[in-house]
């Protein structure tokens, strides 16, 4: 979703500084935007359409359905060290997802996508940790990006599990585990947080995932450094290095068409059955 951009910064002389893209952060995010695709069309086929080889395929995919999500997470955050206004790119992000949810406040209300309703999916939370990035950029410069992203990747360990335990268990299960209090779980208004159970389809809270995003943040200072290894910025698949450019207009589009397509495609098994 977050596309980067890279504009020529000011050097001390005020010479504009020459930035190369990085093709690999493109061809990364291309790759992962067509694998997002295709597992939400086996959802859409199995779930929605009730269709048996939609279900097994969307079950067999779905342990790894989380890392491709973290790598969007993780290369939005690098791609806030290469943003012109992070203010105004979280701030498109926050209207394109709030305009999602009412869309599917709609279809859930039509009975054309029943319980599929996102109070808090993965636009919702990438605007949210874009905003937050932009109003904590000066505090977050401080801190070396080594030590950061450290500390944030325990971070994000010790929280992956949040969600998952109904917003009720920090730590590692095993090692370490702590309760958080049933008053606070009780809340409904820390559901983005991952805290307590809330219903709705495409969960992504802060926790863990603002960790994650914080982690290529702090991997983008040395993007906006230059500092990449060379292979990064060479163009190797010009395929993917293009839909990386147009992650946005492909996720904002692709479960309207994958509706679309399997209904039309059930249509058409039913004729040739029937």
């Amino acid at each position: 979703m977050c596309n980067h951009t890279q504009p020529a910064p000011t050097g001390e002389t005020g010479n504009p500084l020459t930035r190369r893209r990085i093709h690999f952060l493109d061809e990364v995010r291309g790759l992962d935007i067509l694998l997002m695709v295709i597992y939400h069309v086996f959802y859409m086929a199995g779930w929605v359409f009730n269709l048996s080889w939609g279900r097994t395929l969307f079950l067999f995919f779905r342990p790894v359905a989380p890392f491709f999500a973290g790598i969007f997470v993780f290369l939005c955050g690098i791609s806030c060290h290469l943003s012109h206004n992070n203010w105004k790119r979280g701030g498109m992000l926050a209207l394109i997802a709030i305009g999602i949810s009412l869309v599917m406040w709609l279809a859930d209300f039509l009975n054309l996508l029943p319980g599929q309703m996102i109070w808090f999916g993965i636009l919702h939370f990438l605007a949210t940790a874009i905003l937050l990035f932009a109003l904590f950029r000066p505090l977050l410069s401080k801190i070396p990006p080594l030590a950061g992203l450290l500390v944030c990747a325990f971070l994000f360990l010790i929280t992956w599990n949040l969600p998952f335990h109904q917003g009720s268990t920090i730590g590692i299960p095993g090692v370490w585990e702590w309760k958080i209090p049933d008053s606070l779980i009780a809340m409904p208004a820390l559901y983005p947080l991952g805290i307590g159970y809330g219903v709705g389809a495409d969960y992504f809270p802060l926790f863990p995932w603002i960790f994650c995003f914080l982690c290529g943040s702090f991997i983008g200072v040395w993007a906006e450094q230059d500092r990449f290894p060379q292979w990064m910025y060479r163009r190797r698949v010009p395929f993917f290095s293009f839909l990386g450019k147009m992650t946005l207009p492909i996720y904002v589009v692709h479960q309207p068409l994958a509706y679309v397509l399997c209904w039309i495609g059930v249509a058409v098994a039913g004729w040739i059955t029937g």
